[in-house]
C-alpha cells in the first residue's frame, strides 16, 4: 500500500515562497506518476502539477506556470513543489497524489489512486 506524507505547508506573506514535500513509501516499483492538487474552502479540487518520477516529465496548470515548479528526488522517493510569488488566492489545502498505471502526466484527480492527508498553505496579504 502506497503511503504519501506531505510536509512544508504553513503561513506566508504574499510574495513569499514555500516548498512542499511529499514522501512516498510502501511500494517497490521504481517509477510512478505523482501530482499536487489543491482545494480551497468552498471550491473544487484543482490540479497543480504532475511529474513522472521515472523520467521527470512534468505537466502544470496553465495558470500556475512560472510561479510553481515540481521536482523529484528519485533516490528519496520524494516529490517537491516550489511555490514562489505566492498570492492570497493560493491559499488551500495541498494534496499529494500518486499512481502507477501507464499514462501521460495529467491533472485529472480520478487518475490517481493514492492520496496524502494534505498540508495547509495560507498566504496572507
Amino acid at each position: 500500500q502506497v503511503q504519501l506524507v506531505e510536509s512544508g505547508g504553513g503561513s506566508v506573506q504574499a510574495g513569499g515562497s514555500l516548498r512542499l514535500s511529499c514522501a512516498a513509501s510502501g511500494y517497490t516499483y521504481s517509477s510512478l506518476y505523482m501530482a499536487w492538487f489543491r482545494q480551497a474552502p468552498g471550491k473544487e479540487r484543482e490540479g497543480v502539477a504532475c511529474i513522472y518520477t521515472g523520467g521527470g516529465t512534468t505537466a502544470y496548470a496553465d495558470s500556475l506556470k512560472g510561479r510553481f515548479t515540481i521536482s523529484r528526488d528519485a533516490a528519496k522517493n520524494t516529490m517537491y513543489l516550489q511555490m514562489n510569488s505566492l498570492k492570497p488566492e493560493d491559499t488551500a489545502m495541498y494534496y499529494c497524489a500518486a499512481d502507477f498505471k501507464p499514462m501521460r502526466c495529467n491533472l485529472y484527480a480520478p487518475n490517481f489512486k493514492y492520496w496524502g492527508q494534505g498540508t495547509q498553505v495560507t498566504v496572507f496579504s
